[in-house]
């Protein structure tokens, strides 16, 4: 009986198994499902976990990669608003948004690889359109403040994600300019154009320093005539001072003429002798005479006259 029993146990599991994997299917995060009834639409799932179906061929359960899918675009040659060729390649990041339509639009088949077709056709039209409004020089530029990545990256993917969901049902998360080049055939002409440019620059630069060195200069000899006519005042003003003590010196010497001619000759005599200076000369030459005993005695003599008659 035991056995019996546990033989209608297990078959009832299995039972039970069985109808679980024909009534019921997991739905991982990363992924979203679509149920279709007798191969129509039926719903959507977005949610993980496990839900009901109807077994094949009611109902028939498809699984996508929700998660965020990478696509390069292909490195085109576009003509830009001035006639200009340019190479432009871009990133796009996308999911499934839609995922009724991404199903209609691409249920056969190798899904992913066929929605990676249809958004390289659906970028390349974007990128015609909106590089077709801009110049060469909001791309390619040697002044930074003219370039427009951001300004052209943000036009493409306005552009983008309104088509994108509403043809293939796939969401655009974020687009980039991956790659910008230029066709040999322009690449010389714009090395010289930019080299040009270059030297306009410097030239302006040289001018500008130019300008300045001028005003520094200016300046300076501004401050040099200023400062050497102010020297200048100052000598006078002290010249004229020199002049009126001399004035008062003459006018004391010219009282006594043999005081100042001594006076003098003294001050002469002091400055030959100031560093130990040996000197052989006559006696009589001026003003080494005042070293003349006998001119000595007298020069006392007179002085103690001069005294005493004071």
């Amino acid at each position: 009986m035991k056995r019996n029993y546990l033989t209608l146990f297990t078959g009832a599991v299995l039972v039970v198994i069985f109808a679980l994997m024909l009534f019921v299917f997991q739905v991982r995060q990363t992924e979203v499902a679509v149920v279709t009834t007798f191969g129509k639409y039926s719903h959507s799932i977005t949610n993980a976990g496990a839900s009901f179906r109807w077994p094949l061929p009611i109902q028939k359960v498809y699984k996508f990669d929700n998660r965020v899918q990478n696509f390069e675009s292909k490195y085109d040659q576009i003509t830009t608003k001035d006639a200009r060729n340019i190479l432009i390649s871009v990133f796009v990041g996308w999911r499934i948004a839609e995922p009724k339509t991404f199903l209609e639009r691409f249920g056969g088949g190798d899904i992913m690889s066929s929605a990676d077709q249809s958004l390289d056709a659906l970028v390349r039209n974007t990128k015609n359109s909106v590089v077709g409004q801009h110049t060469f020089n909001d791309l390619i530029s040697t002044n930074r403040s003219q370039l427009k990545f951001d300004e052209i990256e943000r036009q493409m993917l306005t552009m983008l994600r309104p088509q994108a969901l509403a043809n293939y049902g796939i969401g655009v998360q974020f687009l980039g300019i991956q790659r910008l080049g230029l066709p040999e055939s322009i690449t010389s002409k714009v090395f010289d154009r930019m080299k040009a440019e270059r030297n306009r620059l410097v030239k302006e630069f040289q001018s500008q320093g130019d300008a300045r060195a001028q005003e520094i200069r200016s300046e300076a000899e501004r401050q040099r005539r200023q400062i050497l006519a102010e020297a200048e005042r100052k000598a006078i003003e002290i010249q004229g001072q020199a002049d009126l003590e001399a004035t008062r010196y003459y006018a004391v010497f010219a009282q006594n003429p043999e005081l100042a001619n001594f006076l003098l000759s003294l001050r002469t005599l002091e400055a030959a002798t100031t560093n130990r200076t040996t000197l052989v000369l006559d006696q009589q030459t001026p003003p080494f005479n005042l070293l003349n005993p006998k001119l000595l005695e007298l020069t006392n003599s007179t002085e103690k006259t001069e005294l005493t008659r004071q």
